[in-house]
């Protein structure tokens, strides 16, 4: 399974942080530690350069 969709189903509610965890095979606090620090980095992309990458 594609660890991000891992995640994302962790962020919209789906499943917990424990089990997002366990699926990772990784701590909570290192999985808190990588949801807080995507969520910087995302919002630190300018819209103008999200509509220029490539989908």
């Amino acid at each position: 399974m594609d660890k991000r969709k891992v995640i994302v189903a962790y962020q919209r509610g789906y499943i917990t942080i424990q089990e997002c965890a366990q699926i990772l095979g990784i701590h909570c606090e290192h999985l808190r530690t990588i949801v807080d620090s995507s969520k910087v980095e995302a919002s630190t992309v300018p819209p103008s350069a999200e509509r220029a990458l490539p989908r």
